[in-house]
């Protein structure tokens, strides 16, 4: 058993926004020398998420709009007193920082219409998506 550490560094432009991180992944996926491998995606960030969902312009701005309405309508949070972000960091507790994927043969395990997604819940900022390949 071998691993593969890498980092995808990803700049976001707005309070809540998904990025589609799918090719960078395929690519350190691509690049390695395994050819079977469980991939882990972390955001080591509390005011993001990962998930895996479909990228249709449409969606996205639902999804969007969804955590918006869902999480930071709610009013004023405690936590908001000290860092003004609670809604934030309770989206990113929802959705959660981790995922676990399938490779083989040089290609992830997806659905047809599957993408990965970064979930900035607290931008714009700089972020970084820790990806550990672990196989033969």
């Amino acid at each position: 058993m071998r691993w593969i550490d890498r980092t995808i560094i990803v700049t976001t432009g707005r309070k809540v926004e998904l990025i589609d991180i799918t090719d960078d992944v395929l690519r350190i996926a691509k690049e390695s020398d395994l050819k079977v491998a469980d991939i882990t995606l972390f955001s080591p960030h509390t005011t993001t998420a990962l998930i895996i969902n479909e990228n249709e312009k449409g969606l996205v701005e639902d999804i969007e709009d969804a955590i918006k309405s869902f999480v930071y309508s709610q009013g004023a949070y405690r936590h908001d007193l000290i860092d003004d972000n609670a809604a934030s960091h309770i989206a990113g507790s929802l959705l959660g920082s981790c995922l676990n994927l399938i490779f083989k043969e040089k290609d992830i395990f997806l659905g047809s219409w599957q993408r990965i997604f970064l979930v900035e819940l607290d931008g714009p900022r700089s972020r970084k998506v820790m990806v550990r390949m672990s196989g033969e």
